[in-house]
């Protein structure tokens, strides 16, 4: 039986006692749309983000809904790569030097999975911290840095409620060891987060920009994904990624994402990306995986869109989640970077490795 994926974990821990019996299919559908009415929304025309029936977030495009048949399918299905998973002997190498948090210049280090330590102008973001393990997925990878050496950031940012981009024990390290720091998520994950945290929280809907000061701007985009921590609060909280701006720099991080055209709009809305942060990880099986991540054929696809300069990916290798070999990923961006099927700068970093932008 595979590892059940991220999004299981609180489906699994929030239901265990309860049977689910099967219900018949319905097409969910766009019925309202909703904001933050504080903050600006950039993308002329956009009504807001997209509610269902029952006034949950829901996909502009590709509306879907968990079936809980296809969660019974998924647990109980045999994986084809089983074998060949379990010969993959490869690791992502991590850099333990952690000079860089000390260093003025701007830069990106990947901390493993969604994790993300980027600064920009002596502004110092987290992107999506997750420092320990997951209640299941075996996690494969070091840190490349203490946790607790992570000292005056300016802003957290959380993609959505998944426990593998939000986790508790992190957030709260954070919030004490940096009380001044803001964070900056999506509609409705304050109520959770603010449980854990007693810093400001600014939440905000798709193609939404945040409050901030000194030229800096953070603009909250869209994903094909979904949301929750267990079974009782599916898509109650709204999930994305995120545009960081400063300096004319410009860094885009996809969140959790199957392929869909927000890509192009990001690349519309967005002139001259710098760099483009995308998940490439968890796609198979694509039966169930591909309306909630992209493979790295997709990926690609997704990074010319945004017409970003170079393509830096993601959520890969640090925990086993899915069915594929935790080399797989890298093994096929390779492939297609020395075949010239990939345009601009494929940069594949090591844990702990600084990339200057």
């Amino acid at each position: 039986m595979p590892n059940e994926d991220h999004w299981l974990i609180g489906l699994r821990t929030g239901s265990h006692k309860q049977k689910i019996m099967p219900a018949k299919k319905k097409t969910p559908a766009i019925t309202s749309y909703t904001s933050n009415p504080v903050l600006a929304t950039v993308k002329p025309g956009w009504k807001g983000t997209p509610l269902d029936e029952d006034g949950l977030f829901i996909n502009h495009e590709y509306p879907w809904k968990l079936e809980f048949r296809n969660v019974f399918k998924y647990i109980t299905h045999r994986n084809p790569q089983k074998t060949i998973k379990n010969q993959d002997t490869w690791r992502i190498p991590v850099l333990k030097d952690d000079q860089w948090l000390t260093d003025p210049a701007d830069k990106i280090v990947w901390l493993g999975h969604a994790s993300f330590f980027i600064q920009l102008s002596g502004i110092r973001m987290l992107i999506d911290p997750v420092y320990g393990k997951l209640p299941v997925g075996k996690r494969l990878s070091d840190m490349p840095v203490a946790p607790a050496k992570l000292l005056n950031i300016h802003f957290i940012l959380v993609s959505h409620a998944h426990y593998d981009h939000c986790d508790k024990s992190s957030i709260k390290l954070l919030s004490r060891n940096n009380p001044q720091a803001q964070i900056l998520t999506g509609l409705k994950l304050d109520g959770l987060i603010s449980k854990w945290a007693d810093n400001k929280i600014q939440t905000a809907g798709w193609y939404q920009q945040y409050q901030l000061e000194g030229g800096l701007k953070i603009t909250f985009l869209p994903s094909r994904h979904w949301a929750n921590r267990t079974l009782f609060n599916v898509n109650t909280t709204l999930w994305g990624g995120f545009i960081i701006e400063k300096d004319g720099k410009r860094i885009y991080y996809s969140g959790d994402s199957g392929h869909g055209s927000h890509f192009n709009d990001v690349g519309e809305l967005f002139q001259n990306i710098n760099i483009a942060l995308i998940g490439v990880g968890a796609y198979s099986p694509a039966w169930f995986m591909s309306p909630m991540h992209q493979n790295p054929y997709d990926a690609v696809k997704a990074f010319h869109a945004t017409h970003a300069k170079t393509f830096i990916p993601f959520h890969y290798g640090t925990f086993d989640l899915s069915d594929e070999p935790p080399g797989e990923p890298e093994q096929i961006l390779n492939k297609l970077n020395a075949e010239g099927k990939i345009e601009n700068v494929l940069k594949i970093l090591k844990l702990g490795e600084v990339f200057h932008c």
